[in-house]
């Protein structure tokens, strides 16, 4: 035993640095690994192998698909965000933007296909042909919004929204797991140094009676997979809460479900189930072509009943196709214009929809093994490539201990 002390003491400093570099390499490992989720963005190095590209990002469609299977399942589905719009507002809403399109739309038209037919119209009669269109718009615009709610799983597809947006934007897909799990992560970067030092401890304790050569790889080993695995451990066991004598005991994000439905709420509604982002799935999405069509329908049909009672004199001076291509000249020009005339109805679907509310309250009321899969499929995809790195990193540092420190 004497032994012992007299060689703790003569090399003090070499058994003190055990916890400290232990600590040092469980933090290191532990932060390495977290970036190692989010960074970077894209592939860096010779694909496939030669190289890496953060796990989210690289699994961008995966995450995506899991994040909106959250969403439609247990938060909101499409039926209801749309159930949400009442159609006679957005007429309201979208009355200046369509007043002023009307006459540029009708001028366009009638000047390319019969500029002077329409020169020589007495300018009264043209405001009158205005004031019947702008009329009859709010209805054209209610009936359409009616219909696509009634057919709205054949009209729009929520999840392929969702998809496309976050596959689009991986860094987007980060902000949303970086910020909802940030209390975790930075726990993940200081159990690292925790649990590195009490490994390091006890290190220090095996090496002073048995020194060896291996024992110092294989506790760099050590502490460099077990830091990451007990973090990941900690965050989401138990997830129910239990009390163990005086202590309330339960997984950190568990603990966090309120405070992380309100970051998850307001992140989703602000860049993810934005009106914007609704409507663009509305005119850009897998169903698109049926959105149009069933728009083209209607907007043919207005014209028709605005040109019912001219009819006859306009299919005479203009002649029946050509007068056939100017109603579909009309309605290819409203269509095109409508993404940027649907931009007015974005502060009203903003308030009516309500979403970050309806989010968060959800997710509040989730139960625990629910609210796991907000996070948890982070740190599953790949999970063994961060632990491993984790232990590779601290198999190092031993080995670098026996031959530089204690060898």
């Amino acid at each position: 035993m004497e032994a012992v002390v007299n060689d703790f003491v003569s090399n003090l400093w070499l058994y003190l640095s055990m916890p400290v570099i232990s600590g040092a390499v469980g933090y290191v490992t532990n932060v390495i690994a977290i970036r190692m989720m989010f960074q970077p963005l894209e592939f860096v190095g010779k694909p496939p192998f030669l190289g890496w590209q953060g796990i989210i990002p690289r699994r961008a469609a995966k995450m995506a698909a899991i994040s909106v299977e959250t969403i439609t399942t247990h938060l909101i589905t499409q039926e209801e965000i749309f159930s949400r719009l009442d159609a006679d507002k957005v007429a309201n809403a979208l009355e200046p933007a369509l007043n002023g399109m009307i006459e540029e739309i009708v001028d366009q038209v009638m000047l390319e296909y019969e500029p002077k037919l329409w020169e020589s119209l007495p300018e009264m009669v043209k405001r009158q042909i205005y004031k019947r269109v702008k009329r009859d718009a709010p209805k054209l615009i209610n009936d359409i919004m009616n219909q696509l709610k009634i057919n709205i799983s054949q009209m729009y597809d929520l999840e392929d929204m969702v998809v496309t947006n976050l596959s689009r934007d991986k860094a987007l897909l980060n902000k949303i797991f970086q910020e909802v799990g940030a209390a975790e992560f930075r726990f993940i970067g200081r159990s690292g140094l925790y649990f590195g030092f009490l490994f390091g401890l006890v290190q220090m304790g095996v090496w002073l009676f048995f020194q060896q050569g291996w024992l110092l790889p294989a506790f760099g080993l050590l502490v460099g997979y077990a830091t990451n695995a007990i973090a990941l451990q900690m965050i989401f066991n138990p997830k129910e809460l239990m009390r163990i004598g005086p202590f309330n005991i339960q997984g950190l994000f568990m603990k966090r479900q309120n405070e992380v439905a309100s970051d998850y709420g307001r992140l989703v509604s602000s860049y993810v189930l934005t009106p914007a982002n609704i409507i663009e799935g509305i005119l850009k999405g897998p169903y698109a072509d049926k959105v149009f069509d069933m728009i083209g329908r209607h907007v043919q049909r207005a014209v028709d009943e605005q040109t019912n009672l001219a009819k006859p004199f306009v299919t005479f001076a203009v002649g029946t196709q050509n007068y056939r291509n100017m109603k579909a000249s009309a309605v290819k020009r409203l269509i095109q214009r409508l993404p940027a005339t649907l931009k007015h109805i974005e502060d009203y679907a903003d308030e009516a929809l309500d979403l970050e509310h309806t989010l968060s309250t959800r997710l509040q009321s989730l139960k625990p093994t629910e609210f796991e899969g907000m996070l948890r499929p982070a740190f599953e995809q790949d999970e063994w490539i961060l632990i491993a790195v984790g232990a590779a990193l601290g198999l190092c540092v031993g080995v670098f201990q026996l031959t530089f420190m204690f060898g």
